[in-house]
């Protein structure tokens, strides 16, 4: 719709929120309309789109002023409707509160800048700067030296006010990332990658802004997480190179947010790579950096270090340090209290069970083992990712270890077949390539291993 040169009142914005009710518009995209539709400032169409006074703005707004800060940006019902009529400009720390009251960007306001380019409807225009003489009192011109160094000013109070990230932005991020993190158990991969992809792309644009120390903190945050979970999603189709690339991203982040935990959990997801992959040279490194980070009052990662080093020792061989780690990671887990299992980044018992099965199955500690990913088995729910198919195709490891060669591959090729084809990813064919190898060499040529040897090789097997 075009804009009009005519100023409309208060029953035009109205009119404007009922369509958008109707229409299912986003705030946004409100105050956008009332803004073209009624030819008002941006700042004011986002009050307007919102239902509020300048009266009730005003009022929350000092209010917010003052929990943020006693000598806080001074904020109340004049002040608005000069910032609204561009009769002022808000200052940085004014730019904050609006945004944060109304839970949008400076440029959403108005009050920042897009691709270079100034918002004419915040900024009324600029008269030439004039200065009093201390010896005449006339106005002069002022010389260029004080017109560059006014520039300077204004240049770096704009830059202040573009890199302020309203917090309400920054929680709806950290909520998405929530969310990706739920959805993630039990989601297929690629169509995870496309949703954390989405929201670096997103981080990415805040951080090549300067932003304040506690802003940048929050996005090295979410890149750690996102690319660790970006980097395990790779991982699974086997894509190492490129797994290994995002890994050292999530790292990179994680040190520069300076979150202990959060260094030692990227580095334990990391070691999966080497893990299923190899060398596990790297997962027991990165394992035992993890544990050494995690030092101190027992956490979830704490546990999780010592119980994926323990996995890593028994599958490069190290029988003592691992039954020590075994004993080290249910001492840490017995002190924890219950925690949410559905999160990406959880430890809750399930995994920790996973882990263990893995530690015994290397161990060749076949009764352990079906003890732990029995009781693990029926933790899963319904809707579930590859965790109870890795479990399966452990079982399927122990039978090879009982020289139960036909049993194993059956086994193995049911809990193969039984993953829906989206989540039949390069990581289950690992696994079940393990079961072939720890048959003795005659039992290799049996029926039921060259069926599952063949099946791994058919198109789609991801391998």
């Amino acid at each position: 719709m075009g804009r009009t040169t005519g100023r409309h009142g208060v029953g035009c914005a109205r009119a404007m929120r009922e369509r958008a009710a109707e229409e299912g518009w986003t705030v946004h995209e409100t105050a956008q309309a009332i803004r073209e539709h009624c030819g008002l400032s941006r700042l004011r169409a986002n009050r307007l789109a919102r239902g509020l006074t300048l009266s009730q703005a005003g009022g929350e707004l000092r209010e917010l002023a003052h929990r943020m800060s006693p000598i806080g940006p001074k904020a109340d019902e004049d002040q608005l409707r000069l910032w609204e009529t561009g009769a002022r400009t808000p200052r940085a720390g004014a730019v904050a509160l609006l945004c944060r009251y109304y839970e949008a960007t400076p440029y959403e306001l108005g009050l920042g800048y897009a691709d270079g380019a100034a918002d004419d409807d915040a900024h009324p225009p600029r008269r030439m700067a004039r200065t009093r003489s201390s010896f005449s009192g006339t106005a002069v011109e002022r010389e260029p030296l004080f017109r560059d160094i006014d520039a300077t000013r204004r240049s770096v109070d704009r830059a202040l006010a573009a890199g302020t990230v309203a917090p309400g932005q920054m929680d709806l991020l950290e909520e998405q990332l929530l969310l990706v993190r739920y959805e993630y158990v039990f989601t297929p991969p690629a169509r995870m990658m496309n949703k954390l992809l989405r929201i670096l792309r997103e981080v990415r644009g805040l951080l090549e802004d300067r932003q304040p120390t506690s802003v940048t903190v929050r996005l090295t945050e979410i890149t750690a997480v996102a690319s660790t979970l970006i980097a395990d999603a790779l991982m699974k189709f086997g894509a190492i190179d490129d797994a290994r690339a995002w890994y050292a991203t999530a790292r990179h982040a994680s040190d520069e947010s300076g979150n202990a935990e959060l260094r030692a959990r990227v580095r334990i997801q990391a070691a999966m790579l080497g893990y299923y992959y190899g060398p596990v040279q790297s997962a027991v490194t990165l394992t035992r950096e993890a544990r050494i980070m995690s030092r101190g009052k027992p956490s979830p990662t704490a546990a999780f270090a010592v119980a994926a080093e323990a996995r890593a020792l028994a599958f490069q061989g190290n029988r003592s340090e691992a039954a020590t780690r075994v004993k080290n990671a249910r001492g840490v887990f017995d002190q924890l209290a219950p925690r949410s299992d559905d999160d990406a980044f959880a430890f809750p018992l399930r995994r920790f069970l996973l882990y263990l099965s893995g530690t015994f199955t290397a161990l060749g500690q076949v009764s352990e083992a079906r003890k732990v990913q029995e009781e693990a088995l029926s933790l899963y729910p319904a809707r579930t990712g590859i965790d109870p198919a890795l479990l399966r195709l452990e079982a399927a490891i122990c039978l090879a270890h009982d020289r139960s060669a036909t049993e194993a591959c059956q086994l193995a090729t049911a809990a193969y077949l039984q993953v829906p084809e989206e989540h039949r990813t390069a990581i289950l064919g690992a696994r079940a390539r393990h079961v072939i190898d720890r048959l003795p060499g005659t039992s290799r040529r049996i029926a039921a291993a060259r069926e599952l040897g063949e099946l791994l090789q058919l198109p789609g097997s991801h391998l």
